[in-house]
């Protein structure tokens, strides 16, 4: 029998946006626990506004394990809060209620800044560096610093040996800006993974002094640009039939639902969608080919391919929830007639 540390991590009820909270038991198993091994635990919900302290139990209820290979026999399990009879889910629990399909398909891009001392990373104490440009995707010291990237690897290296499926980083716009992008198929595995990946990078930056900004817009209305966490997305219709009259219809949907999407997109996205700086007015929606100002960026493989394939999404942004940006994706794309539908009709 192995004693292996069981991090057990959930979302609290703060709002607009949770905050990532975690504890360990200690437990023992004949080799890496399975999630069916993994008991349902407690904690207290009046710490983390999910209960009043006259009747503040709260239950854990794990849906997800990974291997955390920084600890030795460490085990990440991401996990949805449920009322005291632990089949309850509590209001705060998002996940329970979203909508899943294992044929839709998500990728999110998530920039954030590094903070330290107020401020970004690479900031003078005063005033600002030079203006953006050499930053994104940079190389060298002036535009990415000493640390910036020794810390992307490690959590690039962390993910990967958690089973996350990790697909990509890059030096953003901002200085000290940087994003990475997770994958997934099914709305609750790639969100679970991105909320994952998350909690990996806050813990990680916790020995460099070092926090991560996610807020939009944290240097307000300059000409720096905001974060965000754009949502590529396709289901197995969209990939496998699609067709230019589908798309136009799934478009106009989208516009329909525009009020919607901007509610779940993640909070003061008012400040970041202004038409400047790569994105589209939070008042509108469009549409178009390889346009990053636009809602939604249609890739010249979707067109090229018989309106075939994925579409992006880039108005979430870094500090929405991706349970709720997926599942209201699903739910405007859920309005739109197939053919198969229609023909059944």
């Amino acid at each position: 029998m192995t004693k292996y540390k069981l991090e057990y991590i959930w979302l609290d009820g703060y709002k607009p946006t949770p905050n990532l909270r975690g504890k360990t038991q200690i437990k023992e198993f004949d080799s890496f626990p399975t999630l069916e091994q993994l008991p349902l635990w407690g904690f207290d919900g009046s710490s983390t506004q999910q209960a009043e302290g006259h009747s503040s139990d709260c239950v854990l209820k794990p849906v997800a394990v990974y291997p955390d290979a920084a600890r030795i026999n460490g085990v990440l399990v991401m996990c949805e809060v449920m009322m005291p009879d632990g089949k309850t889910p509590h209001a705060t629990n998002k996940r329970a209620t979203i909508l899943d399909d294992a044929g839709a398909w998500f990728g999110f891009e998530q920039e954030y800044f590094f903070y330290k001392d107020g401020r970004p990373l690479g900031f003078p104490p005063t005033g600002y560096p030079a203006p953006q440009g050499p930053y994104y995707t940079g190389v060298g010291y002036s535009n990415v610093g000493s640390v910036a990237r020794e810390i992307v690897e490690k959590h690039l290296d962390l993910c990967l040996a958690a089973g996350i499926n990790h697909e990509g980083i890059n030096a953003e716009v901002a200085k000290g800006q940087w994003e990475f992008q997770i994958f997934g198929k099914g709305s609750k595995k790639a969100a679970d993974e991105m909320w994952m990946a998350r909690y990996l990078m806050q813990r990680l930056t916790e020995s460099y002094g070092i926090d991560i900004e996610y807020h939009c817009k944290p240097l307000g209305d300059t000409d720096w640009n905001g974060s965000g966490m754009h949502a590529n997305f396709s289901t197995t219709y969209l990939r496998e039939v699609g067709g230019k009259e589908y798309f136009e219809q799934l478009m106009e949907a989208f516009k329909a639902n525009r009020a919607d999407h901007i509610a779940v997109y993640g909070p003061d996205n008012h400040l970041r969608l202004t038409g400047k700086h790569e994105t589209a007015s939070i008042d509108m929606f469009s549409y178009g080919i390889a346009d990053r100002g636009a809602s939604i960026r249609v890739p010249h493989s979707f067109i090229n391919n018989g309106y075939k394939g994925y579409l992006e999404d880039r108005r979430p942004n870094s500090q929405g929830d991706p349970y709720q940006i997926a599942s209201q994706i699903l739910k405007t794309i859920a309005s739109v007639p197939t053919s198969a539908k229609a023909a059944a009709a």
